[in-house]
């Protein structure tokens, strides 16, 4: 009985049967979380989903790592190009937070 753990959702990897993305998991197994521990993190999630989630990171680990760094730069992009589009904003918060340029 083969079971899918993963999907892909317009260019995204899922975990099968939740909303949570492959990358959420991976973050959390990465930064030394246990399989248990990310399974009580997410209501939905069973051990069995999270650790297939794992197995399929482990087996697929370059393709979910460029797929993480592309992300990454997409998110990085972003965050500069909405510091470009609202630098007032931003100059608020760093003086909020005592930050300086």
């Amino acid at each position: 009985m083969e079971t899918s753990y993963v999907m892909d959702v317009e260019g995204a990897y899922q975990v099968t049967g939740s909303r949570v993305s492959l990358d959420s998991v991976v973050y959390d197994f990465l930064s030394g979380l246990s399989p248990e521990s990310i399974a009580d993190s997410y209501d939905t999630f069973t051990l069995e989903q999270v650790y297939g989630a794992i197995t399929y990171y482990l087996a697929h680990r370059a393709e979910v790592d460029a797929h993480l760094r592309r992300n990454l730069a997409k998110f990085d992009a972003l965050r500069l190009q909405a510091r470009a589009a609202h630098p007032l904003l931003y100059q608020k918060l760093e003086e909020g937070q005592g930050v300086r340029s």
